[in-house]
């Protein structure tokens, strides 16, 4: 097989630079690109990528068809394999995409263009798939050289999830030293800081970085990660003032990710996802598309503390041939009904027994961490305090700010989860305060759908 570096023309356009950066220009210029080259298979299949969870199936299907068929009248190879896994990654056939960019970079190694669909080993319910796309991001990194602040920006964020949290804060400010607007470096720094625990320090500088791209794609997960430093350092109203103002109607992942923590350390949620919308989630096809977003759909009924809907998702999961739902999902939702129903000793033994299963929901490890927080609250409710400590000790001794772990730890006047019970607060307008081009199409979790 002949390995080509590609052409860097391509990867040179603004709308490419504007894309790989998330920046709030990405998705205008992408489509000025595609207006001003219908022809350009690559204009085409980026804008598809940049909205693809907001088009219909026919559209979809439409426009990458087209793309493909530009790139094979052109005869232009690379971009016909840049479509094809453009293909299989909107249509979630993610086992599938991962082997197609191994396949791809084998030919055309460092190819920025692919870079946006590297998440794809993220979501195939493999911790084997999640470490080769990650070994696969420092090999592409090493290719292209430290001059890349894209691949820097991909490669920060896999060193974080290797535990390597130091090179991973140093290698995202060094992509933020060539490129200050990566939105990428921005959230890949943010994750090496949530494990650093620095508090008003993360906090100022999301808030200084989105000064200067308001409109930034990744504004609404980086104000999350915001208001998890500001539960880190104590800060519970300032935890809450983001959720309600910064999240979308339809973030109801990340919603119930905030509100479940709040729970969890004593405090009112924010506001919350109304249950009728939940249970509707709960019965399409795309919520049990992907392991991970199931897992949120029931992070979101533990706040809501329907210990019915619950008990059904972990029946079903129980249920399910695949194995990460049948042997992970089923109990971590099992002992979220216990605990909504105030018995946290069967969610300890629930719970206590996945372990380094755990890996296996998906997500991201501070996304994962809030089963760590579940177990440790629920240690405390069953009255069995140096279990939970010692469950907790790393991060408190690794953390400059840790008062939510210290929250987590304490006991509570009636058991914490059920304590402060889920208040529905008067949503905001839709598409409030989103990114320009993204507001809120509807619920869903995450942008799943099924196709």
């Amino acid at each position: 097989m002949t390995v080509t570096f590609p052409d860097d023309r391509l990867a040179e356009h603004p709308a490419v630079g504007e894309w790989l950066a998330m920046s709030g220009r990405a998705l205008p210029a992408l489509e000025t690109w595609r207006s001003a080259e219908p022809d350009s298979p690559v204009a085409r299949m980026l804008w598809v990528l940049s909205r693809h969870h907001h088009l219909s199936d026919g559209v979809l299907r439409a426009e990458l068809v087209r793309a493909h068929a530009d790139a094979k009248a052109a005869g232009a190879v690379r971009e016909q394999s840049l479509v094809h896994a453009a293909w299989l990654f909107t249509h979630q056939a993610h086992r599938r995409t991962a082997e197609h960019l191994v396949a791809h970079f084998a030919q055309y190694p460092a190819d920025v263009l692919a870079a946006t669909m590297l998440g794809a080993f993220d979501q195939c319910g493999s911790v084997d798939h999640r470490k080769r796309g990650e070994q696969l991001i420092e090999e592409q990194y090493r290719l292209a050289g430290p001059e890349s602040w894209a691949w820097a920006s991909c490669a920060a964020a896999a060193r974080v999830e290797q535990g390597r949290i130091e090179d991973a804060w140093y290698l995202a400010e060094h992509a933020l030293r060539v490129n200050p607007r990566s939105g990428p470096a921005a959230h890949a720094r943010a994750h090496a800081e949530h494990h650093q625990g620095t508090g008003p320090g993360c906090t100022r500088f999301i808030d200084t970085w989105l000064d200067g791209d308001p409109q930034a794609i990744q504004r609404p997960h980086l104000q999350w990660h915001a208001a998890l430093q500001d539960l880190a350092s104590g800060d519970v109203e300032g935890a809450r003032r983001r959720a309600d103002a910064e999240l979308r109607e339809g973030d109801v992942g990340m919603r119930a990710a905030a509100n479940w923590r709040l729970l969890l350390a004593g405090h009112t949620p924010a506001r919350t996802t109304d249950t009728a919308d939940l249970h509707r989630l709960m019965a399409e096809p795309g919520g049990w598309a992907e392991v991970f977003h199931t897992f949120q759909l029931a992070l979101a009924l533990a706040v809501a503390a329907d210990t019915d809907a619950l008990t059904t998702l972990a029946r079903r999961a129980g249920a399910d041939e695949r194995s990460d739902y049948r042997d992970v999902l089923a109990p971590v939702a099992h002992a979220l009904a216990h605990l909504s129903a105030g018995r946290p000793g069967p969610a300890v033994d629930l719970l206590s027994g996945l372990d380094h299963q755990i890996e296996r929901i998906g997500g991201v490890r501070v996304e994962r961490e809030i089963i760590q927080d579940t177990l440790a609250r629920a240690l405390i409710d069953a009255g069995d305090p140096d279990r939970a400590a010692a469950l907790l000790h790393h991060r408190r001794t690794t953390r400059h700010h840790h008062t939510y772990e210290d929250q987590l730890l304490t006991q509570h006047p009636t058991t914490g989860t059920r304590a402060q019970r889920p208040l529905s607060r008067p949503h905001l307008a839709r598409g409030e305060r989103s990114p320009e081009g993204l507001a809120d199409h509807g619920k869903s979790v995450s942008g799943v759908r099924a196709r």
